[in-house]
């Protein structure tokens, strides 16, 4: 009877024993399971978190394609006075030029005329 009931004993320790382990697990893949799911949740959110980033990104760039687009609209409006002011500036420096040619000019006639009168 004594072996018997070391059987006994064992068999319910022993399943005693598996149910612990089976128990034990259910806790650590469920564990497992809980921590898979809160990364895939982080992940979605940072999913969702670059998205709205992107679209802002992405209407930033609309704006300023938008305002580029003004800025090139408003240049080529200006371009003709643009060359207006080329133009005018060429035609300055070449008065200047000229004016500086009529000063020396003038001046030897001035002293031309000076060596005449001494005379």
């Amino acid at each position: 009877m004594a072996a018997e009931e070391d059987g006994g004993t064992e068999s319910v320790d022993l399943k005693d024993l598996c149910k612990e382990m089976f128990d034990k697990i259910t806790q650590y893949l469920n564990g497992e399971l809980t921590a898979t799911s809160e990364e895939y949740k982080l992940l979605q959110q940072l999913n969702q978190i670059t998205l709205a980033k992107y679209t802002d990104m992405c209407a930033i760039a609309h704006r300023l394609n938008e305002v580029s687009s003004r800025v090139n609209d408003n240049y080529k409006s200006l371009q003709p006075y643009l060359e207006q002011i080329d133009q005018l500036e060429a035609s300055v420096s070449t008065l200047e030029q000229t004016a500086y040619r009529l000063d020396a000019y003038s001046k030897k006639l001035e002293a031309k005329f000076k060596a005449i009168e001494r005379r």
